[in-house]
């Protein structure tokens, strides 16, 4: 594949040489993705299926799952401004304890 881009002078960009998943943020949610309880391995009987699966998925992820790249808020709080409030009454209990 490599010496087929080369010849009309192509070349190849990855984030990472000679790594193929050069998209560290995709890879992350499809890690995530595999590890929710309910993942479907095996696929889906449908796309309808499919398509509930991931709505679901989505949700759980902005609403429900604390991010441990944003200091254990929500998506969905970060993206709101509520994880301020959230931040500071949390430092405050651990200033107490």
């Amino acid at each position: 594949m490599l010496e087929t881009l080369y010849a009309p002078g192509i070349t190849p960009s990855n984030s990472r040489p000679r790594v193929s998943n050069d998209n560290p943020y995709s890879e992350s949610i499809f890690k995530t993705l595999k590890y929710r309880p309910n993942y479907q391995p095996k696929g889906f009987d449908s796309v309808t299926e499919a398509r509930i699966w991931c709505r679901h998925f989505v949700e759980w992820y902005r609403f429900e799952h604390h991010h441990s790249g944003i200091k254990f808020v929500t998506p969905a709080q970060r993206h709101d401004g509520k994880s301020n409030e959230i931040l500071r009454k949390r430092h405050e209990v651990y200033e107490a304890a």
